[in-house]
């Protein structure tokens, strides 16, 4: 079986394009709790805060340098934790949707527990003869 053979139905299982769709539909939707956290979340967070913005939220480590007229040199050197924050804000949402839709999966797979066997014709006979025999005892 030459490596192309190999190639072609590896990739075409099930398993692997179960997994390809996956990958887009998460790319997308990751895009689209971004789009709601940065384009709607957040500013009424800034808003609630009195009009900061989380996104900017940063520690300056080192100052920038500016010239006589006010054009900056040298960068300033920053530690962005609100873009970090706003990142695992995306996260949380994202694992918390993944999370539910993994539920109501598992709700669906769950099989019915089974229901037990009749016993065979020859035990039930045995213990009607028990029953009787119960009966008519002394």
């Amino acid at each position: 079986m030459s490596m192309m053979q190999e190639f072609r139905d590896f990739a075409v299982r099930g398993n692997v394009l179960d997994l390809a769709v996956a990958v887009v539909i998460g790319a997308a939707f990751g895009k689209v709790v971004t789009a709601f956290v940065d384009g709607l979340l957040m500013p009424a967070m800034g808003m609630l805060l009195g009009g900061f913005n989380l996104s900017e939220a940063a520690v300056v480590l080192k100052a920038g340098q500016l010239d006589a007229a006010g054009k900056e040199i040298v960068a300033p050197v920053l530690l962005k934790y609100g873009m970090l924050l706003q990142s695992v804000l995306d996260f949380v949402i994202i694992a918390f949707a993944i999370f539910l839709v993994v539920k109501a999966v598992n709700r669906l797979r769950r099989q019915p527990e089974p229901v037990p066997a009749a016993p065979p014709e020859d035990v039930v006979l045995l213990t009607e003869i028990r029953d009787l025999l119960r009966v008519r005892a002394p």
